[in-house]
């Protein structure tokens, strides 16, 4: 069996990391307020404290996985004989992926029989997570390294991302709108719908008024691109707003038919968090399609 790596801004559930064998998830660095923490399950600063922390006016920043520490990382289990996928965050969003294929390169001169494959997810948040169970169960199916690496090539553009905010001073901060349309859109009570585009970009789509419309907006997104939503398996994430994403949930439930028990909900890790802030859901699922 190969082993299946990621980083975490899969934001995968922590039962994801217990459930399936030779399964690694890199913990990514943010740095609250200065001080330098890991984003792991088991982080000292939970989930809700650190969106508090953020609606309080702290200030949180990240750093991408470095050539040398996944070369640290990776090489003892080449040492072992292990045959890798590593499926990275988005291009579009970091520079991990890059980071990722200079290790690899400089691995498979150092081992040239190994097998070491690196996908760029062009995938955000549980989006990437999804790509990742997919991945995971690809290969309890029967997949071999390299069949899995070319479905997932051939698939991410098929997993959509649909996601709104509810407070515009971090997207103003990591200039995805500018700072008058944050202030006016605060004031009016314009929500934006955004999704990752097909270069793994994120792009904001349509504004909406008010947060139950922009929530409702991304079931409207799925009702218009899913691939037989009621036979698929869905993420939703949350910036501690997990009444927001339990919302979206039924609403899928009701106007799709999908089963509750195929909606997996997440909170949004603070490696995302730090640029999405909190109160921010975001919706993934296979689609015709990225829209």
């Amino acid at each position: 069996m190969y082993t299946i790596l990621t980083d975490s801004c899969s934001d995968m559930l922590p039962a994801y990391h217990q459930a399936y064998e030779d399964f690694v998830v890199f913990p990514m660095e943010f740095h609250l307020d200065g001080v330098t923490h890991l984003d792991t399950p088991d982080c000292e600063v939970s989930s809700s404290a650190f969106y508090d922390r953020l609606r309080q006016g702290s200030s949180s920043t990240t750093s991408q996985l470095s050539p040398d520490f996944l070369m640290n990382a990776l090489r003892p289990m080449l040492q072992e004989g292990r045959e890798l996928l590593y499926i990275a965050f988005s291009s579009g969003l970091s520079g991990t992926y890059n980071s990722a294929c200079i290790a690899r390169d400089a691995l498979l001169e150092e081992f040239p029989g190994a097998h070491l494959v690196v996908v760029d997810s062009l995938c955000a948040s549980a989006g990437e997570g999804l790509l990742v169970y997919h991945a995971l169960e690809n290969r309890r199916a029967g997949m071999s390294l390299d069949e899995n690496a070319a479905w997932l090539e051939s698939h991410k553009l098929n997993l959509a991302h649909w996601f709104t905010v509810d407070d515009l001073h971090f997207l103003k901060r990591g200039g995805r709108c500018s700072p008058a349309a944050a202030f006016f859109g605060t004031l009016v009570n314009i929500k934006p719908v955004l999704h990752v585009d097909n270069d793994g970009h994120l792009i904001a789509r349509e504004k909406v008024r008010g947060r139950k419309s922009a929530l409702r907006a991304l079931v409207d997104h799925m009702e218009k691109l899913a691939t037989e939503p009621a036979k698929q398996t869905i993420f939703i994430s949350h910036g501690d707003c997990l009444a927001d994403a339990q919302f979206v949930a039924a609403q899928i439930t009701s106007r799709m038919g999908v089963p509750a028990e195929q909606i997996h909900i997440s909170s949004i890790g603070p490696v995302i968090g730090s640029h999405s802030g909190p109160g921010t859901v975001a919706l993934f699922f296979l689609a015709t399609d990225r829209g």
